[in-house]
């Protein structure tokens, strides 16, 4: 069997990568032709080969009408929404696979996750400001733990990206940042540097330059205890690795009720405790179906992080 397709990074590997450990694990896999970047999340398959240049959020295009599951948020994703078919599909062991005993920092790691994407042409709202990063790496070191911060500008050669990326570079949507008092302009890659247990993932990967990007980061992964992270393709790799995975969840198919319940693709890629955030910017959701759904609306058109904050505070 050959499994070819060049879906957006947490699509692929929520529906692609399952079913193909699968197809390996019932000696059915020959070959996967994905994107640039991707060998390591299939180690279990002899002939992948990195063929695309780029993604696409269209899924026909992709080629997920050729896997079991073509729509990430379910198969009756209004009933039963992120609940897949499971037939077909077994998550690989990523975190028993790239667990190592090289690469370590000094104290429990913790990863932090976060993106400054638009959003299908909207403005970026799914992210962590830096006054919200501040609150985190000075919580998570004063508690003992150093703390990996990864956030892509979408420039990196080392993967393709699809649509809404592009458009983001295009849109000069590069760096988070903020004028700090005392300091001036300071971006996110900045503020790490103000913490002695805060490594940014981008000099992580240039210290250990004998493994390619994403062999770093299954390895990183893999040694930590907890993950922070932005819904999307972050929070999907970050349900791999069995901790407690803590995911801000501002808009999106997300939001149904249950998508995180025991069923859910989430829920089922590890034994990983996924936590969803709920900020519901009133702004970019629909507020009548968010009251449906229960949900406080947070209609200050813009992020609030109490929540997130009050988690991370109790789960760590």
């Amino acid at each position: 069997m050959i499994i070819k397709n060049n879906a957006e990074f947490g699509v692929e590997l929520a529906l692609a990568v399952p079913y193909a450990y699968w197809l390996h694990k019932n000696n059915k896999l020959n070959t996967v032709i994905t994107s640039k970047g991707m060998k390591p999340f299939y180690y279990f398959c002899s002939d992948v080969r990195e063929e695309f240049k780029f993604r696409t959020i269209d899924n026909a295009a992709a080629g997920l009408n050729d896997l079991p599951n073509n729509w990430i948020h379910g198969i009756n994703p209004l009933e039963e929404p992120g609940v897949l078919d499971y037939s077909k599909w077994t998550p690989p062991p990523y975190k028993k696979y790239y667990k190592n005993d090289e690469i370590h920092f000094k104290k429990p790691m913790i990863f932090i996750s976060n993106k400054f994407n638009l959003e299908h042409g909207e403005e970026p709202m799914g992210y962590f400001d830096i006054s919200c990063l501040h609150e985190m790496f000075s919580y998570l070191t004063d508690k003992g733990y150093s703390v990996i911060y990864k956030r892509v500008t979408n420039k990196e050669s080392h993967f393709t990206i699809d649509q809404n990326e592009m458009n983001s570079i295009n849109m000069g949507y590069q760096d988070i940042s903020a004028n700090v008092e005392g300091v001036g302009l300071m971006t996110d890659y900045d503020l790490t540097k103000y913490y002695d247990d805060v490594y940014l993932f981008d000099d992580v990967v240039k210290q250990y330059n004998h493994y390619t990007y994403n062999e770093v980061q299954l390895k990183v992964m893999a040694n930590s205890i907890g993950f922070i992270t932005v819904c999307g393709g972050n929070s999907i790799l970050s349900s791999f690795f069995d901790g407690t995975v803590i995911s801000y969840v501002h808009k999106g198919k997300e939001l149904r009720p249950n998508y995180f319940g025991q069923n859910s693709y989430f829920s089922k890629l590890s034994n990983a405790n996924v936590i969803p955030i709920y900020d519901v910017i009133g702004k970019v959701n629909d507020v009548k179906l968010m009251k449906e759904y229960n949900h406080k609306i947070n209609e200050s058109g813009s992020n609030d992080y109490t929540e997130l904050l009050q988690r991370i505070k109790k789960e760590f």
